[in-house]
């Protein structure tokens, strides 16, 4: 890991029994004891500018990351170079889940924005874990979780048009803000156009001639990187599918 910025968790800073995002983040239905227990686990944060790198592809895996605040976007590299963008994350949401079978990070984690995450060290977790047997459920479930997004994804690239993909990027992105209390209409994009195309397995061209479609069609206003849904429902139409 880079060097970053650390925070230390004080008694008197927001926990995982306090903070907003329990709902959907690691806590998600755990019982609210088993939260409290929870908050002896998250000591410390990190504070990511934008730009900088959480941790690298290769790096040993040492802890799991929950998204406080900001975005980030995690990809792989082969031996040649080529990266591919394999996730955008918002806050309540994990990092490093896939690093969890052999030990080391399977991917770079790259900060979109400035962004703080809660650092969730796995030898302590373990610890803890003796004594909450509800926390080693949330972790199968959010293996499951990040097997689920990656078939969906694999899904997504390989079965559908281009259009489809980028209207289902549209709603599915709508959908997880909305979970965070945005408006699910309106929003900023974090990445560029091209990180878009490369996540769905399009061009840049590809993406920049699609949103100028979309908006011609009345589905969407666009000014550089501020979305405003005008026709959800004809961007669901248009997606062919379930995009949660």
């Amino acid at each position: 890991m880079t060097s970053l910025k650390r925070v230390t968790v004080t008694p008197d800073a927001t926990r995982c029994s306090t903070c907003m995002l329990n709902a959907i983040c690691l806590p998600l239905g755990m019982a609210r004891n088993d939260v409290v227990k929870m908050d002896e686990l998250i000591k410390e944060r990190l504070r990511v500018p934008k730009g900088r790198t959480l941790y690298r592809q290769g790096d040993p895996a040492e802890a799991i990351y929950g998204l406080r605040s900001g975005s980030m976007k995690t990809q792989i590299e082969d031996a040649a170079g080529l990266i591919q963008i394999t996730g955008f994350l918002l806050p309540g949401e994990i990092l490093g889940i896939d690093g969890l079978m052999n030990a080391t990070q399977l991917s770079h984690a790259i900060a979109l924005e400035d962004t703080e995450i809660c650092v969730i060290r796995l030898d302590e977790m373990d610890q803890v874990a003796a004594e909450l047997p509800s926390l080693n459920l949330q972790l199968r479930r959010l293996m499951s979780k990040e097997i689920s997004r990656s078939h969906q994804q694999l899904l997504t690239i390989s079965g559908l048009r281009s259009e489809q993909r980028l209207a289902a990027f549209l709603l599915n992105l709508s959908q997880r803000l909305s979970v965070l209390g945005y408006s699910p209409y309106q929003f900023f994009l974090r990445m560029s156009r091209e990180e878009i195309g490369n996540f769905l397995g399009l061009t840049l061209e590809t993406v920049s001639r699609l949103f100028s479609r979309f908006a011609r069609e009345g589905l969407i206003r666009i000014q550089q990187r501020e979305v405003q849904i005008l026709d959800l429902t004809g961007l669901q139409n248009l997606s062919g599918g379930d995009c949660a």
